[in-house]
């Protein structure tokens, strides 16, 4: 007869411990029990898939897991802050007029467009220039795409000469037919 492994046991131990002041921690930080509640889960979801060397260690690894999640939780919550105060800003500074439908085909075509340039791009480059198009900072994007933060300028500059190359390259391709 196999013997029943003694990790499940052990974990739902560990959980029923220290659950309570997890979430009392994280309410604490967040001032938002579902975000609390929900971060917990994978704070403990953290725990059972990589657990730390030592049993003893637990509480301290829970601690600094729960810590770094929140925080990360919240610098997401105030980037999702800022980019939707841009975009109010930015409506609010652009009066919005009514287009016409021409206008609006017109318009359409150009965003697919730019899309289109975009998407024959190498995929750190879109993704660079979407982000600083978003609004998002050097320290941001570096973050983002694991890069230094002295590299983003070069970074965003080769990427925004690729853009203009495929912008340039489509122009020829209709002055040609």
């Amino acid at each position: 007869m196999n013997k029943q492994d003694p990790a499940p046991d052990l974990f739902k131990h560990i959980f029923h411990k220290h659950y309570p002041s997890v979430i009392r921690k994280l309410t604490a930080l967040l001032r938002d029990q579902a975000a609390a509640e929900d971060l917990a889960q994978e704070v403990f979801l953290k725990l059972y898939r990589n657990p730390p060397s030592t049993p003893e260690a637990v509480g301290a690894w829970l601690h600094r897991v729960l810590t770094r999640s929140a925080y990360d939780y919240l610098d997401q919550k105030a980037r999702e802050r800022m980019l939707v105060q841009r975009q109010e800003k930015q409506l609010m500074t652009e009066p919005q007029s009514y287009q016409s439908g021409e206008h609006a085909v017109i318009k359409q075509g150009d965003e697919e467009q730019v899309q289109g340039w975009l998407n024959s791009l190498p995929e750190r480059d879109r993704e660079m220039l979407l982000l600083r198009y978003s609004g998002y900072s050097y320290s941001e994007i570096a973050q983002e795409l694991n890069v230094q933060q002295p590299q983003v300028g070069m970074l965003l500059k080769r990427a925004g000469e690729r853009l203009r190359k495929q912008a340039l390259k489509h122009e020829n391709q209709w002055t040609h037919e």
